[in-house]
């Protein structure tokens, strides 16, 4: 990939950031580049009170290939400190995301594999086009899964299916992954994009305090006790209760028109 040419590309629709990797001709394979590339562009958006949701998507009718195997095959050499310390940034764009006090949406067409699967499993909410394809391919290459792969799929499906999945390196359908409950909105081929951005739109203008806290409720509630659950909820509530956000909501509720949230936010 020449260097002139962005590895991101980032436009807005509106109070949607679309965020969009530009290595088509190498199916959006990742890079380090890329990881510190989108990592900022997430932090970015955090801080930008005008953005109020994100979309991830690839240019060229794939989502994400992974790793770039070329570059892979160099690490081998490397002194185990130095290999580790590549990982992590892949590792810090996952965390970026699952941090991201905004609504991230994944917009998959074509292949999302490897760690690119990782990337979209990552993701708040997917959309993805009916004919595309997602595998766990690390065992092909005697590699093993990394980018949260094994923990965003034993979400949603038993330890049989996940060994079944990481052993096998078996292509999964988009159909297949809606059918486990993995994908919220399963669309057409071509479509993937515009309807991510209609479903981040939806969010879009919500109170952005109080996504963010709903984002940490979901993270939480497949890992946590109920007890945990409960003790994250009543202080997450007591928190939302005292916010300009909740004080709007309630107002607009009872006087029996439309919230703005919008109004209260710090753009910049």
């Amino acid at each position: 990939m020449s260097d002139a040419l962005p590895v991101l590309l980032q436009r807005r629709e509106g109070a949607v950031l679309v965020l969009s990797n530009n290595n088509p001709q190498a199916r959006n394979a990742l890079s380090p580049a890329f990881y510190a590339a989108l990592t900022q562009a997430l932090r970015d958006a955090q801080e930008d009170g005008s953005v109020g949701a994100v979309v991830l998507t690839g240019e060229g009718g794939h989502f994400c290939s992974g790793g770039d195997l070329r570059k892979l095959a160099t690490r081998r050499d490397l002194p185990v400190a130095e290999r580790r310390e590549l990982l992590e940034g892949l590792h810090d764009l996952i965390r970026a995301v699952r941090d991201c006090g905004k609504p991230v949406v994944a917009a998959v067409e074509g292949a999302a594999a490897g760690a690119g699967l990782s990337l979209a499993l990552a993701c708040d909410m997917l959309v993805a086009a009916r004919d595309s394809v997602f595998s766990v391919a690390y065992v092909k290459v005697g590699l093993t899964p990394d980018g949260g792969a094994t923990a965003f799929l034993a979400e949603f499906v038993s330890r049989q299916v996940l060994t079944e999945l990481c052993l096998t390196g078996e292509r999964i359908s988009g159909e297949r992954l809606h059918a486990l409950g993995a994908v919220n909105r399963l669309v057409e081929s071509g479509e993937a994009l515009g309807v991510a951005v209609a479903l981040a739109g939806s969010v879009a203008e919500g109170p952005l305090m109080a996504m963010a806290r709903i984002k940490a409720l979901c993270r939480s509630a497949s890992q946590a006790s109920l007890e945990e659950q409960l003790e994250h909820e009543a202080r997450l509530m007591v928190l939302s209760q005292a916010t300009e956000e909740s004080a709007e909501g309630i107002a607009a509720f009872m006087g029996k028109r439309r919230a703005d949230f919008v109004s209260l936010r710090r753009v910049g």
